[in-house]
């Protein structure tokens, strides 16, 4: 029999968050909604919920991450259940190789970004978008000639400012103009297009955390970013090169297929910069989907998911910090 995808459920509205037997119960002006635990690995709470310390407990018991946004879909951060996998060997290694490694590591995770994104983009010049050619050949010849002479994480981090920078300025080529992004900007967004990339990005990173929690990696000893005391770094290292296939992907199905609107699903008081409540679910789901998707991985030489695949990196990094294999990240091509 085979194995059913972990649940993710997400409540977009303010409520009380209980617990009634074994099961979760929302109440809010609406009512009493019953949320069966079986299954359930994530919750996301996306607006203002009320809960208390005994709930806490039960999703610890229960094995149930929780990620905590605002009103305006920032990140609040995380719960999860008490750290079964912590290794004090494995932590230990995991810092030697951010001070002995740190570099090749750093480089893989962005020679995979520029890889990624190639694999994205290139759809649209094999449909007669001629105009991105001179980037994608500078991603697939250059960047990989550049990587082996950078000598610092500041050079590397650089080079990868660089090719964001360059993807972005394609956008003009490949989505309606009410789409366009004259510049990322994160908190807050000032556009439509920043507000998809906001939200997007933050539910990836809440993934991976909750994939990397399934290692005894510690979440926040980085390589690419400055390992932080504010936030799971290494969560952010690990999301990075999926953002192109995962999230980039889906925003432009949404946009290109008009299945996301600015005059329809973003909240005109916020001058268009917050996804209204339809937005929201249209996005929220799409990307659900993008991530429970299956494929065929030419390395694991199985069908996997997307949050396999992160998972999976995350293993492979370990693998890394432990035995000193190489740190191959996921390149989109391996999907077969």
């Amino acid at each position: 029999m085979a194995k059913s995808a972990p649940v993710t459920r997400y409540i977009r509205t303010p409520g009380t968050l209980g617990r009634e037997d074994n099961s979760l119960t929302f109440r809010n002006e609406r009512g009493i909604t019953h949320i069966p635990i079986q299954g359930l690995k994530e919750l996301y709470l996306l607006n203002e919920i009320s809960l208390n310390s005994k709930l806490f407990s039960f999703l610890s018991m229960a094995n149930i991450t929780v990620h905590f946004f605002d009103y305006y879909g920032q990140f609040r951060g995380t719960f999860y259940p008490k750290e079964a996998r912590v290794s004090g060997k494995v932590m230990l290694l995991q810092a030697k190789a951010c001070w002995e490694n740190r570099l090749p590591i750093a480089a893989a995770i962005v020679g995979a970004i520029a890889a990624n994104i190639h694999e994205v983009l290139y759809h649209y010049f094999k449909h007669g978008n001629k105009e991105i050619k001179p980037y994608l050949d500078w991603l697939k010849k250059e960047v990989p000639e550049l990587l082996p002479r950078i000598t610092n994480v500041p050079m590397l981090l650089s080079l990868e400012g660089e090719i964001w920078r360059r993807f972005y300025e394609t956008f003009p080529s490949i989505l309606p103009d009410d789409f366009v992004m004259n510049r990322r900007v994160k908190r807050p967004p000032d556009n439509p297009m920043n507000a998809l990339v906001s939200f997007g990005n933050t539910i990836l990173y809440t993934k991976t955390i909750s994939q990397l929690y399934h290692t005894h990696l510690d979440q926040t000893i980085s390589f690419l970013h400055e390992p932080s005391d504010r936030r799971f770094s290494l969560s952010l290292d690990l999301s990075e090169h999926f953002k192109p296939v995962i999230v980039f992907r889906t925003i432009f199905d949404l946009v290109n297929n008009r299945r996301i609107q600015v005059g329809k699903h973003f909240n005109k008081k916020y001058n268009y910069c917050l996804l209204n409540d339809p937005g929201r679910d249209i996005f929220i789901t799409a990307l659900e989907e993008r991530f429970q998707q299956v494929f065929d991985h030419s390395t694991m030489k199985r069908k996997v998911s997307y949050l396999t695949a992160i998972k999976y990196d995350a293993y492979k990094l370990k693998k890394h910090v432990v035995e000193g294999t190489p740190f191959i990240p996921f390149l989109e091509k391996e999907r077969r």
